[in-house]
């Protein structure tokens, strides 16, 4: 229902610099956390030089972001989580506003309450009526232990984050944003009738059935263009989940830093009422750690917020693209071993060709169907990983920039006559 925002290509701009030219470097942002100011840094030279590319590049996607917003005829906001509590369980409800300009929906404005099982209705819904069309997966039902506690308030603001951005996905999408199951999950206040519509429990069966059938029996020809997606898919799926579990150890281990660093002020600071020809350079220092280390805290903050969740929904994205090749495959083995059968038999015939006719129009369909989402995909898992990646990466630069201010701060203290010198270049 609406179009897409590529983001601008960060690539391709280096700065061409004489390696024995003395640089003169100067900091947009002057300040540091307590408000301090923040010296000059020769080594220090990413992020103070802006080319006038980037200015560009940045208007052209500020640009498209507004033609987009335009296009756009349909805006979810997944907000406003309750606890709700029952004899038996407890669950969280959240609030779906929905503003659309669509002609298919009888009002501009809807506001209904969902909890997450009602997502999980949705997503099995649209499955079921697209299954070789790629579902933005859902956030897990339940977490690894010693993760989180289960409804805590960061778990449950990780899980709307994730809820919201999984209604955006499928309103953006061409084929999913009309279904009449999307339409019913955005509008109607109670969904207890029709999540009783749809396959029974047997029903559901016996397709798990013919799918272990089918991938037992393995097929006989699978198209190329299919098997390379396969195996780009296991290769993704095995380096984005590596990348992912990487990313959480780095965080751990930054975690138990910060705890490290934060002991360290006190003892320098209780260090220093004891020795006084060390005092100004010990309070000094637990200054800096204490100043290092509410940098650290927001540095993985950040992390946590923007580049973890985007590893892990393409982790999950990875199994969903197999569960949807899996499908295919089971459509295309179902064809293989029908048309066998019509081939065997001598009776019948006519009913059987009906039934085999109708299984290649099938197979053509989901075909059609997987590689038109294929691309799709692709394009969006680019775009969110490497807007995850530039921003992750800025941040990095900001969060070392600071830290190394913060101890040159500390050196430029110790040094009366570079203070000097200082105050004399700024007084000028």
């Amino acid at each position: 229902m609406s179009g897409q925002t590529v983001p601008a290509d960060f690539s391709g701009h280096m700065l061409d610099l004489d390696e024995d030219e003395d640089l003169e470097v100067f900091s947009k942002n002057t300040s540091l956390a307590d408000g301090g100011p923040m010296p000059n840094s020769p080594s220090s030279m990413v992020n103070q030089y802006r080319l006038e590319e980037d200015e560009e590049e940045q208007e052209e996607q500020h640009q498209q972001q507004q033609q987009d917003a335009h296009t756009k005829d349909i805006f979810i906001t997944v907000d406003n989580p309750e606890s709700h509590v029952t004899a038996i369980e407890t669950f969280i409800m959240y609030r779906v506003l929905t503003k659309t300009t669509c002609s298919e929906f009888d009002s501009s404005e809807y506001e209904v309450r969902r909890r997450y099982q009602d997502f999980l209705w949705l997503r099995s819904r649209l499955e079921e009526n697209h299954p070789t069309l790629i579902v933005h997966p859902l956030p897990e039902k339940f977490v690894m232990k010693g993760m989180v506690e289960r409804f805590n308030d960061d778990f449950i603001e990780t899980r709307r984050k994730a809820l919201h951005r999984f209604l955006n996905k499928i309103s953006e999408h061409p084929i999913l944003s009309y279904s009449p199951h999307f339409k019913v999950f955005l509008t109607a206040q109670e969904l207890s009738s029709h999540r009783k519509q749809g396959p029974g429990f047997l029903s559901r069966m016996g397709e798990t059935v013919k799918a272990m059938a089918n991938s037992v029996r393995g097929l006989r020809s699978r198209p190329e263009e299919f098997t390379v997606m396969q195996e780009y898919v296991e290769d993704f799926s095995n380096k984005i989940c590596s990348v992912d579990k990487v990313t959480q150890r780095i965080i751990k281990e930054q975690r138990e830093y910060l705890d490290e660093l934060k002991q360290y002020t006190p003892t320098y600071t209780q260090w220093a009422e004891s020795e006084e020809e060390l005092a100004d350079q010990l309070k000094g220092v637990a200054s800096c750690a204490e100043r290092c280390s509410k940098e650290t805290e927001e540095h993985i903050h950040h992390m946590s917020e923007v580049l973890v969740p985007a590893l892990h929904e393409y982790v999950l994205c990875s199994e969903t693209v197999k569960a949807v090749m899996r499908r295919r495959d089971n459509i295309q083995a179902d064809y293989e071993a029908k048309n066998e059968a019509l081939a065997s038999r001598k009776v019948d015939q006519e009913a059987l060709q009906e039934e085999v006719d109708g299984l290649a129009d099938r197979v053509e369909q989901a075909n059609n169907a997987l590689k038109g989402d294929w691309s799709r995909w692709q394009d969006n898992m680019r775009t969110d990983l490497r807007s995850a990646f530039v921003c992750t990466a800025e941040k990095n630069v900001e969060y070392y920039e600071k830290c190394l201010a913060v101890w040159e701060s500390f050196l430029l203290s110790q040094n009366p006559e570079a203070r000097e010198q200082g105050d004399i270049e700024d007084a000028s």
